[in-house]
Order: C-alpha cells, then sequence, then structure tokens
C-alpha cells in the first residue's frame, strides 16, 4: 500500500525537485549525498578525526552528558536549515528531524523521559512565527515516541544574535537567559536544537536545568559546526 501512495503521489525531494518516492522528503540520491557526521568528541559532538573526546571537553567539561549531531553543518543540510529557520519553509522540519531520528537508530542508551526544544524568547518568535527547535521537536517526538515538553523551560532574557561572538562573549550574553517553569521536571531530557555552534546555548540551559534538579541532560541537533565555524 505504501509503495502504491508513493507510486501515485511520489513526493518532491526538497532539494532537486525530482520525485522522491520515499516517506523522507529527500530522493535516494540526494540523501546518499548528505554531510553525515560519523566521528564526533563523545561530550560536545565536536567532529574529529577519529573517535574519542576533544580537548576543551577535557579541560572544561560541559554541563551535559553528551551531544549528538546528525550531520557536519555544511551543504545541503546548512541550506535547509537556513531556509526553515530564517525562510519559514516548515517543509523542511521532517526530514531534518528524520536525519537525527536516523542518527539515534544505533543508540544502546535508555531514550529521554522527554525532549525540550530549544525556547526562543517571545519577541524574537513572535517576529519569526515560530521556533525552529520546535518544529524540529514535533515529529521527532513522534518518531521516537518521547513526548514534547516545550513549556517546561523559557527564556526569561532576549539576547543578542550569537554570531560573530567569541566564547567568552557568549557565555556572558547567555547568563541568567532562562528560567524554568515547570515545578515537577523529568529526570532524563534531551534539548533538541538545529546547530550546535560553539555550545554556548545548549550549556547555559543545561546549567539551568541542572540546578532544578534534572539528573541527565542530552543535547541533540541536525547540525554540528567545526571549529572553523
Amino acid at each position: 500500500m505504501q509503495r502504491l501512495s508513493f507510486s501515485l503521489f511520489p513526493g518532491i525531494c526538497l532539494l532537486c525537485g525530482c520525485p522522491s518516492r520515499r516517506a523522507l522528503d529527500l530522493c535516494a540520491p540526494c540523501a546518499a549525498g548528505l554531510p553525515l557526521l560519523t566521528t564526533a568528541c563523545d561530550r560536545c559532538a565536536l567532529p574529529l578525526p577519529a573517535p574519542g573526546i576533544c580537548g576543551q571537553c577535557l579541560q572544561h567539561p560541559p554541563p551535559f552528558a553528551v551531544a549528538l549531531a546528525a550531520c557536519h553543518h555544511r551543504q545541503p543540510v546548512a541550506g535547509m536549515i537556513h531556509r526553515l529557520k530564517y525562510g519559514g519553509d516548515l517543509a523542511q522540519a521532517a526530514p531534518l528531524a528524520a536525519l537525527l531520528a536516523q542518527r539515534l537508530q544505533t543508540r544502546i542508551d535508555p531514550l529521554p523521559e522527554a525532549l525540550v526544544p530549544v525556547p526562543l524568547h517571545w519577541r524574537r518568535r513572535l517576529r519569526r512565527g515560530f521556533n525552529q527547535a520546535l518544529e524540529l521537536a514535533l515529529p521527532l517526538g513522534r518518531m521516537l515516541d518521547v513526548p514534547v515538553a516545550a513549556n517546561l523551560v523559557k527564556r526569561a532574557r532576549a539576547t543578542p544574535f550569537q554570531v560573530g561572538l567569541a566564547r567568552a562573549e557568549r557565555r556572558r550574553n547567555l547568563a541568567s537567559a532562562f528560567r524554568v517553569c515547570a515545578r515537577a521536571l523529568p529526570r532524563h531530557i534531551a534539548l533538541i536544537d538545529d546547530v550546535i555552534t560553539t555550545g554556548s546555548t545548549v550549556s547555559a540551559l543545561s546549567r539551568c536545568l541542572r540546578e532544578a534538579g534534572v539528573a541527565r541532560i542530552e543535547v541533540w541537533a541536525v547540525a554540528r559546526a567545526g571549529l572553523a565555524n
């Protein structure tokens, strides 16, 4: 039945515009060319030439237990994220979430009790019209059968864009930026975001949640930037 439905309504690849003929709106050739992240730091998901823990995490362990990302922050994935985030193309969210779900297929640890999208300040969300992290978390939650806790934490203070800031500036920029809203918190959560750049945002959010009593925090993102980014 599924094969027949794809014959009648083949779907359109979001990258090349050809019929995808798959549940994922990416044709097989385009999907084969994605920059999947196969070797990364075991703690922060920084791309590495070999498995292990990066120097930064050895010197300054992050406040979350582990981070993972599906892809390098390169084209065409970077373009898909940009179209979602700044172009309002919500059709990009499901295939990006599917890439993250695919990355989790080899996971042997228990799944978290809840997925927590990294929140936007209400003014930025009003201007954008949506939170891209939430748009990714919703289909991912359905794929994994894990609830999405969108209102567990909020961005209490608007902060300037992080792009172009040094690591220390990013940390100062995010001080006291988040506030936990729920009284009963899951013991194990995964933060969901589109891209991990330096990790400053998810680190600040993780510190806030740890102080509130969350025992294990993971960070899941579609893409991870390298040091040159």
